[in-house]
């Protein structure tokens, strides 16, 4: 077999795939299969692909969380006054609440209503579990 035809026909098989990948915004890849150069084969899990936008804007959220978590450790290094901590605890319980909020409006948009669409029902199941959790 000559190697470049062998390389060609390789890397529009990679191609192939990775265009398939990004077609699917859910993607289960618990056979090797599914491995690319650029997206090796894991274990069984979901994906949610989302514009890079929309994974900054989230991303930029858990960081100012983590800035304010890390205020707080401050705080108790310092002896800082019991009720400020606990004002700033309520601040991050609310940043946090604020994010879940976000994150579950786009997955009912996006997600769920392709999942419903397409005939899944358990969807609605694993939703109502979901939404039981974070009203704990």
């Amino acid at each position: 077999m000559d190697h470049n035809n062998f390389n060609a026909s390789s890397s529009a098989k990679t191609e192939e795939i990775i265009k398939e990948q990004a077609a699917t915004q859910e993607k289960s890849c618990c056979s090797n299969d599914n491995a690319t150069p650029s997206a090796p084969a894991c274990c069984c899990t979901r994906h949610t692909d989302r514009s890079e936008a929309d994974r900054k804007k989230l991303i930029n959220r858990l960081k100012r969380i983590e800035g304010q978590i890390r205020g707080i450790i401050g705080m108790l290094e310092n002896d800082a006054y019991c009720n400020d901590i606990l004002i700033q605890s309520a601040a991050v319980n609310a940043a946090v609440n604020s994010f879940n909020k976000e994150l579950l409006a786009n997955h009912i948009r996006t997600c769920v209503a392709r999942d419903i669409r397409a005939g899944k029902d358990e969807t609605i199941d694993e939703l109502v579990a979901t939404l039981q959790k974070l009203m704990k």
